[in-house]
């Protein structure tokens, strides 16, 4: 007869107990576990390259210890996707999965929904003035204030060429939630998943809906900082092979997002030399030009299942930056090797 050890939720290591399988009455645990064995074993076959012979009177310890990593590793990635579904404020839900390795979550990362100013910066949240349309489709509305055309077509795909400001309407005017002109401050309408990679890439971000061209996607967020901060901290990065700094370099060049530590879903975002998602700059309580928020959006259809990547060297102007030390959202000062495998590849990230 087959004995399974069995780990009691709530209690400790010390009442575990051996019970048969018609004591278990949990069939998910049971596929997982028989799921887990037969992977280990058969990464073991491909690194030997030989049949290994499975011993039916009881795991290998090397299985049985992989087996318990795996399930103490799925708790955790769960718990870590519920803790991130509790702090997000926006529609879409947030999901977790590694059917790769045993890496967990990250120890050192904070889930926020929008910038977190360093200390010294004041981000003024509240815009001076609003539009008083009925219809701000059709009406003179916000945009047209700043000088530039509405983003957004009947369909809420954006139809402005990259680099052109988008100027949403915001606290102060009068149209409802409903109007054409709120996207982006909607946050995320798409359930995402950060998924652990097979390419060595780490942790992305894959879509699971159908998404169309051209449609808002998510927020870049993180902590705003000085330039010279920026610095500071892209020569700590750099020595960890690490890369989550963006200028905010609309119209100067004075501060930087830093998604290390503080950010949302696209700090797991990785990079490609043939994105699907654009940069694009917007503005909607905050009107001061240094410090734009930083919006993704689709360049075309995005199908269930697929990643999502941007380009670490795409300026929110639009163009790629041919000097990553002082221009390129993503700062860096040593060539690193890049494996988005694109046709297009460049070979490095900077």
């Amino acid at each position: 007869m087959e004995y399974y050890l069995v780990k009691w939720k709530g209690w400790p290591d010390s009442t575990n107990t051996w019970e048969p399988l018609q004591n278990l009455k949990c069939p998910l645990l049971l596929q997982q576990f028989s799921n887990d064995k037969h992977n280990y074993l058969s990464q073991v076959k491909k690194r030997k390259a030989i049949t290994l012979k499975e011993n039916h009177r009881a795991l290998k310890p090397a299985v049985a210890e992989y087996i318990v990593k795996k399930a103490k590793q799925r708790i955790a990635l769960q718990r870590w996707q519920d803790e991130l579904n509790r702090r997000k404020t926006h529609k879409g839900m947030i999901f977790v999965e590694n059917t790769v390795d045993l890496e967990g979550p990250p120890s050192d990362f904070y889930y926020i929904n929008e910038y977190k100013p360093a200390p010294g910066i004041s981000l003024v949240n509240e815009a001076t003035f609003g539009c008083s349309c009925t219809d701000c489709f059709f009406e003179k509305c916000c945009p047209a204030e700043a000088g530039v055309l509405l983003a957004y077509n009947k369909n809420q795909q954006i139809k402005i060429p990259p680099g052109t400001p988008i100027y949403e309407c915001n606290s102060r005017c009068q149209c409802g939630p409903d109007c054409p002109n709120r996207i982006v401050q909607k946050g995320t309408q798409y359930s995402l998943c950060i998924f652990r990679t097979s390419n060595g890439c780490g942790w992305g971000v894959k879509t699971l809906v159908k998404i169309k061209r051209m449609s808002f996607v998510m927020e870049y967020v993180g902590e705003v900082i000085t330039s010279e901060e920026a610095e500071r901290r892209g020569q700590l990065y750099d020595n960890k092979g690490i890369t989550y700094l963006f200028d905010l370099d609309y119209e100067s060049d004075e501060f930087t997002v830093d998604a290390a530590r503080y950010g949302n879903v696209s700090h797991f975002v990785n990079h490609s030399c043939d994105p699907n998602l654009q940069v694009f700059n917007v503005f909607i309580d905050n009107l001061d030009t240094r410090l734009p928020r930083i919006a993704l959006f689709s360049t075309r259809t995005i199908n269930a299942g697929e990643e999502l990547t941007f380009d670490y060297q795409m300026k929110g102007s639009g163009d790629v930056s041919s000097d990553s030390i002082d221009h390129s959202p993503a700062k860096k000062r040593a060539r690193t090797v890049c494996k988005c495998g694109a046709v297009t590849c460049r070979g490095y990230l900077n």
